[in-house]
This record gives C-alpha cells, sequence and structure tokens, in this order.
C-alpha cells in the first residue's frame, strides 16, 4: 500500500518504537494472530498508520528482525570491545544477549519461526543479518577450542548456544531467585572444559 502524500513521514524514534512493538507482539501472539490493530494500538497509532510507512505486515516482520539484530550486534561489539581473553568475551556476549532478551525490549532473534511467513529474499536477508550478529561468537568459540577450552567450535555448538539462550525467555521470570548473571554463568559453565580440580584458571 502507497503513502498517502498527507501523511507525515515517521520519525526515527517512531519508527523504532513501532518495530519493537511488533516484534513484541510477532513474539508473543504469532505473526498470523497478530493484528494491524494491535500494533497500531501498542503505540498509540490510528489502525492503519503503520501501512503509511511499511507496504505489509511481512515487511514490518523483515524490518523488526534485520534492525533488531543489527541493532543487537552492535551492543555486542561495544560490550567486547579491548575484551582480548575469549573466555570473557563468551561471558560478555553471553551476558549481553540474555540481557537483551530478558531485560531489554529487543525481540528479534526469537522470530526466527516466524520467517515463514516471508518470501526467498526477505528470508535472505534476514539470514544475513543473523550471518553478521553471530561472526564474534564463533571467533570466541573458535579461539577457545585451539586453547583447548572447548570440546568443539563447530557450527552447530554456536547454533544450539543460540537455542538454549533464547529458550530462556520462555521459562525465565525476573522476580525469580535465579539473577541473568547467574543464568549467565551457568550457561557458560555449560560450554567450557573445567580444569582438573586443584589446577589454578
Amino acid at each position: 500500500m502507497p503513502r498517502r502524500k498527507s501523511e507525515p513521514g515517521l520519525e526515527p524514534n517512531r519508527r523504532a518504537e513501532l518495530l519493537r512493538a511488533a516484534a513484541k507482539l510477532f513474539v508473543d501472539k504469532g505473526f498470523a494472530a497478530t493484528t494491524t490493530r494491535d500494533i497500531a494500538e501498542a503505540v498509540g497509532m490510528r489502525s492503519g498508520s503503520p501501512f503509511y510507512h511499511f507496504r505489509s505486515k511481512q515487511e514490518l516482520l523483515k524490518a523488526a528482525m534485520i534492525e533488531g539484530l543489527d541493532a543487537g550486534r552492535e551492543r555486542l561489539l561495544a560490550a567486547i570491545d579491548g575484551v582480548a581473553d575469549p573466555e570473557q568475551r563468551l561471558r560478555v556476549l553471553v551476558r549481553t544477549h540474555l540481557g537483551t532478551l530478558l531485560e531489554g525490549d529487543c525481540r528479534s532473534p526469537l522470530l526466527v519461526s516466524e520467517t515463514r511467513a516471508l518470501d526467498d529474499k526477505a528470508r535472505g536477508e534476514i539470514a544475513a543479518a543473523f550471518d553478521r550478529y553471530q561472526v564474534p561468537w564463533q571467533q570466541a568459540l573458535d579461539e577457545l577450542a585451539a586453547a583447548g577450552k572447548l570440546a568443539s567450535a563447530a557450527p552447530p555448538v554456536r547454533l544450539l548456544l543460540f537455542g538454549m539462550l533464547n529458550w530462556s525467555s520462555h521459562w525465565y521470570r525476573p522476580d525469580g531467585t535465579l539473577s541473568v548473571d547467574e543464568l549467565a554463568e551457568a550457561a557458560v559453565a555449560l560450554l567450557l572444559r573445567q580444569p582438573p580440580q586443584g589446577t589454578k584458571r
């Protein structure tokens, strides 16, 4: 649907708000069950307003995923800047990722299953964004494997790690007994080889 000439452009902060709200609804309700009215009401817009700025709900999903992943990647890179030790880098990556999912408002990594609603071109663009997001993770895993601290850095290890971290959003409760820091440490401990007892780390 083309934009109406009388409708002003969406300001960057409103665009980000719209994408965050759409991503949350797509995660919570599912893409098919989320209506245009749901998205508009979540950000205080009229029901048709989102489609002045996005041609379809599918385009909104694609933008929410790609822009969310790219923003998440920037947060990761900023968090690990200057961290040379790969074990510490992995800890920071895991903590930052969990913080984004459990403490922030970026739900993009949880929308993987909803890409079935998109065409091949859109899925390819999202896959490229995921690839960009995963680069620093694979680098840390490769270095840990080379140092003997990780049994394998094969790609399935990285994908299994993401699956484990992302699934925590289904059961983690902020008011529970486990903090995000503790959850991050537990996740890293599952991966890393532990030194023999009595050996200094």
